[in-house]
């Protein structure tokens, strides 16, 4: 089977398909001076962006990995925006924890796998 990257550097890929499998990287805020509720807005675009690019799309998320850097003030916030963006009915299986991330205006990161359409 043949293995593809999208949008690679030196350091990673922003996505990877494998069988009938996509694997998306952490996907982190551009603007990263927006509350959590908008930078998890940016995350989940380019989410759908990446997975398009890669033949798939939100309804086949299968697993999806979140990290908030202050899980107690940006939970709710985040979860309200995840809640609107999934479809009915596609709820995948999900993590999320507190961490401390790569850079301390990044206030939430995903990476999730799906499915390939």
């Amino acid at each position: 089977m043949t293995i593809q990257r999208f949008n690679c550097n030196e350091r990673m890929s922003a996505a990877v398909t494998f069988a009938n499998l996509v694997f998306l990287a952490g996907q982190v805020p551009d603007d990263r001076g927006e509350d959590a509720a908008g930078q998890t807005r940016q995350v989940l675009a380019k989410i759908d962006r990446l997975l398009a690019e890669a033949g798939s799309d939100r309804s086949q998320i299968l697993s999806a990995q979140i990290w908030l850097k202050d899980i107690d003030a940006d939970f709710a916030a985040m979860n309200t925006v995840w809640c609107d963006w999934l479809p009915s009915g596609s709820a995948p299986a999900r993590a999320t924890v507190e961490a401390r991330l790569a850079s301390p205006n990044v206030l939430v990161e995903i990476m999730v796998i799906a499915a390939a359409t």
